[in-house]
């Protein structure tokens, strides 16, 4: 599953690199924004067809849907190599999330399926440990790839690699038993839907971790035009993006032993108090010197306001999940498309503003902290 997951991440953090072929090679400045807009169609892809997705699989099992996700992603992918324009492009790299959305969905009911409550984080946790070794590894098998072949060819390995992933995934046993799928009506899907809207909990968690997303993804929209454009540092870009995801890959395996020791209920307040102190932090040294702090400075506070989202993430998604195993298909789905499309819409608002500062990164961070701690409060809130 971790595998299966990583192709979402593996079908933006590889080109990353590329941003800067990319502007030359269909004819945008060198500071340009717009390469940014294909992380947002992406996601919006991931965010569109995902309630489909879950509706089939809890009316067909995981499998085929798997399946039909890889494919349309390798499709996508395909698509992106050979797109001539950059609105070719965006409307490729959407199909490209679409097929990514299959592969997340059935992914996180498939773990729904097999585990929950504290063994769910655990696993979600171990899986995100994993996960995070693309950003890790992609962003300088990107640099090397672009010195044999030109940008496009990128978007080939993304294809290929699903591929292989599709091939290693066939051996999965189905996860969800015949005698537990609905039948693919709109009117039992509907009513997992009121279900999922009526969970106080878990649309509560959906919304927090919205906010978290949107937060997350201008980071990575923004990563590569503020290492290049304000810290000067472009060729050393592959090294920090991959030491950043490293240190979060081990934050994410240290959460997998917390919630084992202490459990997730106990984790949230102390993880969001240290997710709101780091991100006031990196406002004020990055407001302190007109948006253009010391990378030293700055990159160590981010990366700590980004280990506290890469420890709350799995904790949030597993008791979204908890009230709603019995429909996780669809109840995965939601948590996808919300989290996703509000994600993305968030994260495009803040890293457009990223032009010559990191204000808007360090202030998007901060409000998206404030905003998700309050959304805990609410759920925790004693009902009358």
């Amino acid at each position: 599953m971790a595998s299966v997951m990583s192709l979402t991440a593996l079908g933006i953090d590889l080109m990353l690199p590329a941003f800067g072929a990319m502007r030359a090679s269909l004819g945008l400045a060198p500071d340009s924004t717009a390469v940014a807009s294909l992380i947002t169609a992406y996601f919006i892809g991931l965010a569109v067809p995902q309630l489909v997705y879950g509706a089939l699989a809890d009316r067909f099992g995981r499998k085929p849907v798997l399946v039909g996700g890889a494919v349309i992603y390798g499709i996508g992918a395909v698509g992106s190599a050979l797109a001539p324009t950059l609105p070719a492009l965006l409307l490729a790299r959407f199909v490209w999330g679409c097929g990514a959305a299959g592969t997340r969905v059935v992914s996180v009911a498939i773990i729904r399926d097999t585990y929950a409550g504290d063994q769910m984080a655990r696993a979600m946790s171990t899986i995100m440990a994993v996960f995070v070794l693309v950003p890790v590894v992609a962003p300088s098998a990107g640099a090397g790839l672009l010195t044999l072949m030109p940008w496009r060819g990128l978007f080939a390995v993304c294809a290929g690699c699903a591929a292989a992933v599709l091939f290693w995934s066939w051996r999965l046993p189905e996860s969800w038993p015949e005698e537990r799928r609905a039948d693919l009506r709109w009117a039992s899907t509907w009513q997992a839907l009121l279900e999922v809207a009526r969970c106080r909990v878990t649309v509560g968690y959906i919304i927090a971790m919205t906010f978290m997303f949107g937060g997350f993804v201008s980071y990575l929209a923004s990563s590569e035009l503020i290492v290049s454009a304000i810290f000067k540092r472009g060729a050393q870009f592959p090294i920090i993006f991959g030491v950043v995801a490293a240190v979060l890959g081990v934050a994410s395996l240290a959460n997998g032993r917390l919630v084992k020791c202490v459990g997730i209920a106990r984790l949230m307040w102390p993880l969001l108090g240290a997710y709101i102190l780091a991100a006031t932090a990196t406002v004020v040294v990055a407001v302190a010197a007109d948006g253009q702090p010391s990378f030293w400075l700055f990159f160590p506070l981010l990366t700590t306001t980004l280990i506290a989202h890469m420890m709350l993430i799995p904790n949030m998604n597993s008791i979204a999940m908890e009230p709603v195993g019995h429909i996780a298909g669809v109840a995965s789905a939601v948590i996808g498309t919300v989290t996703s499309a509000g994600g993305a819409v968030l994260g495009a608002a803040i890293d457009h503003q990223v032009v010559a500062t990191v204000t808007p990164l360090a202030v998007g961070l901060l409000s998206a902290a404030v905003l998700s701690a309050l959304t805990v409060a609410w759920i925790q809130r004693p009902t009358a």
